[in-house]
């Protein structure tokens, strides 16, 4: 399928989108749209994709004040939302397997009311729920990125 470009540089095709970074709030926002009856979200990307960028927007516009970078080396960051919600913020890119990733508390998490948000999903992927919103973030140069959801 061959793409042509809009006036604003975003490609529409259902659930795919191209972007670049300007576009991001945007992408956010409809993402936050696509996805608000979806509690679990699985962020997938390669190194420098721009999962946590994606996540810190995401958590601005939901009235998150400092969100921090990705939790990397505490694997959850919670927030706590302005409604009261406490969304987590997972990044499982140091879990090996599933084992590792139940003894560090995000299965728990997973089966409970919190909204949770998850980069690198695929360490674990058979805790995530059947209903996760998926979010596939693809490099297409330095500042343009691919995104797929489902």
């Amino acid at each position: 399928m061959e793409c042509v470009k809009t006036d604003c540089s975003l490609y529409l095709w259902g659930m795919e989108k191209v972007f670049d970074f300007e576009q991001l709030q945007q992408v956010a926002e409809q993402l936050l749209e696509e996805g608000k009856d979806r509690r679990v979200w699985a962020i997938h990307g390669d190194m420098g994709a721009g999962k946590t960028t994606l996540v810190i927007q995401l958590c601005r516009l939901l009235g998150v004040e400092n969100p921090a970078g990705s939790p990397t080396f505490s694997i959850i960051n919670e927030y706590r939302l302005p409604n009261g919600e406490v969304l987590c913020h997972m990044d499982w890119y140091r879990l090996h397997d599933r084992e590792e990733a139940i003894q560090a508390g995000v299965e728990d998490r997973l089966l409970g009311d919190d909204r949770c948000w998850i980069e690198w999903p695929e360490r674990a992927e058979d805790l995530l729920p059947e209903n996760t919103f998926h979010i596939y973030l693809m490099v297409v140069d330095a500042t343009t990125r691919q995104l797929r959801t489902s």
